[in-house]
């Protein structure tokens, strides 16, 4: 929703068409509440619409949006409550005026008493009615209807609660359930899977209805396979995963199987909702996931996808871990459908990132450009393109990181933090961790050539062990400055073992380089 009011605030009428589809039912029954009436509802949301329209320019902080609309409508509301001579017409009768919500629908298609239930709500007192109304025929989420009502989330479940126990005075229990969608708090039983726990902990703190899973994972760093859920090709991922990265790979085992438990039993959830970036960290976890669904029968299982590259006063967007619980709060509800195309688009992706063979991403990346560029992870193409470019280069045998790295150091950063915070601001599309980046530093500094020294480290091959280890001076070494000028080549020096996706380039020759002038893997040596 930021997005349209942003490009709204720009004059786009096709993003303000959007904003007004998104709050317009929402406004409706605030509008009813007020004038009990259909016509003079439907006129108050109208002028309400129209004042927003042409005030938009003034609102400061497009987060405020909601009540700062609100607000517009309940002063259209009282403007026409001083000239009402409408006749009143009931509640029921609205489904066939205020624009159709697929709640409403749904609830006069499946229950033949819908209309006494709609009655029977009616009667309840404002305070239960709205946010009943809102939730339950209209579909709204507790946290849309918290930021519209300006009422707690906590508050919100109270009354949810009160009402529908006011409820069973009127109905047998079992259909009550059955109306209400078996008396679920949130309307609908829902996944939200996510990257990090310290996102994920935000989420979980009301700040989004359902359950929460954590994927933890690196499909940036280890071995990729089209399907890594076997024993063997697992147990190989793992003790990559320890060797270079320090992760046990007994724990690492036990919490992939936990996870994958946890996703096999998606079918009983209405609707799971992806949350993800848009740099190669989160964009790998992405295509696996679809890929994983796309192999899936998803049945009445709705998938969604939540994905952004930036985020209103935030200058370098890193992820969503930058984010307030406030700022994480104004992003639920906005996430998107994922259909069939979007399912093949996302296996494409991950079986091309999955092949040892890097020519076979690159060309998936050119033939699905137009797809990915209308696509709801139109971040696909640049971060995957980032990923080719880690390959070593034909020019010096470095990879992106590398250096990035190497021309950090050139340029003054002469300590390991440094060198951390300039080289992930400048390929924040990676989405690099220290962990993974303590991993590339270590093969800069390591053996009888290394390309960077760091004071201190010379016999330690675990950063964590060296005292004060961010603060150490780091220098560029001879061999690493005739690397940077390309008059020595850093595979051939110091050799690599390192997996690339599917690929895996070991010893001091590789049949793979990455081309920067024509943007593309290269073969060599044959």
């Amino acid at each position: 929703m930021l997005q349209w009011i942003e490009e709204a605030q720009k004059g786009d009428a096709g993003a303000f068409r959007q904003l007004t589809e998104h709050v317009r039912g929402m406004a409706y029954v605030v509008s009813y509440n007020m004038l009990g009436d259909v016509q003079l509802a439907e006129d108050a949301v109208q002028e309400a619409l129209i004042e927003a329209y042409m005030n938009l320019g003034s609102l400061q902080e497009p987060a405020a949006f909601p009540g700062w609309f609100r607000t517009i409508v309940v002063r259209q509301c009282h403007r026409l409550l001083r000239r009402r001579h409408q006749t009143l017409l009931p509640l029921e009768a609205a489904e066939h005026v205020a624009v159709s919500s697929p709640g409403v629908e749904e609830i006069a298609e499946r229950r033949e008493w819908a209309q006494v239930l709609h009655s029977s709500v009616a009667q309840l007192s404002a305070s239960l009615r709205v946010p009943l109304q809102l939730f339950y025929f209209y579909g709204y989420s507790l946290q849309e209807i918290s930021v519209y009502l300006g009422i707690p989330a906590g508050t919100l479940k109270k009354r949810l609660y009160d009402g529908r126990r006011k409820l069973k005075g009127a109905f047998p229990v079992a259909d009550l359930a059955a109306a209400l969608n078996l008396l679920q708090e949130g309307g609908q039983r829902m996944l939200h899977i996510v990257n990090g726990d310290f996102v994920g902990d935000k989420l979980k703190q009301g700040i989004v209805q359902g359950d929460v899973l954590i994927w933890r994972e690196i499909y940036t760093a280890g071995p990729i396979f089209i399907d890594p859920s076997s024993e063997q090709k697992r147990q190989l991922r793992a003790e990559v995963l320890q060797a270079t990265l320090g992760i046990p790979a007994e724990e690492y085992m036990k919490g992939c199987e936990e996870q994958e438990r946890m996703l096999s039993g998606f079918h009983k959830y209405d609707e799971v909702v992806l949350w993800f970036e848009h740099d190669l960290f989160d964009q790998s976890m992405l295509a696996y996931l679809l890929h994983w669904f796309s192999n899936r029968k998803l049945g009445s299982t709705k998938l969604s996808l939540l994905c952004i590259g930036e985020f209103p006063g935030i200058e370098l967007f890193h992820g969503l871990g930058q984010l307030t619980a406030e700022q994480l709060q104004t992003l639920s509800g906005t996430w998107q459908n994922i259909g069939t195309e979007e399912l093949q688009l996302g296996s494409r992706l991950w079986q091309a990132y999955a092949s040892p063979d890097p020519r076979q991403l690159a060309q998936t990346l050119e033939e699905s450009k137009p797809e990915l560029s209308k696509s709801a992870f139109s971040f696909a193409y640049d971060a995957f393109k980032l990923h080719l470019s880690r390959l070593p280069s034909v020019y010096n045998g470095l990879g992106i990181v590398e250096q990035t790295t190497l021309e950090a150091a050139a340029g003054g950063a002469d300590t390991p933090l440094k060198l951390f915070r300039q080289v992930t601001d400048a390929l924040h599309r990676l989405g690099m961790g220290d962990v993974e980046y303590w991993k590339v530093l270590r093969t800069l500094t390591a053996g009888e050539h290394p390309l960077l020294i760091i004071e201190g480290t010379a016999e330690m091959t675990d950063y964590r062990e060296v005292p004060e280890f961010l603060k150490r001076t780091v220098i560029l070494s001879e061999l690493g400055e005739r690397v940077l000028a390309g008059t020595a080549d850093r595979v051939s020096v110091q050799g690599v073992d390192e997996w690339y996706g599917g690929l895996h380039l070991q010893g001091y020759e590789v049949p793979w380089r990455w081309d920067s002038a024509a943007e593309l893997p290269v073969q060599v040596g044959t």
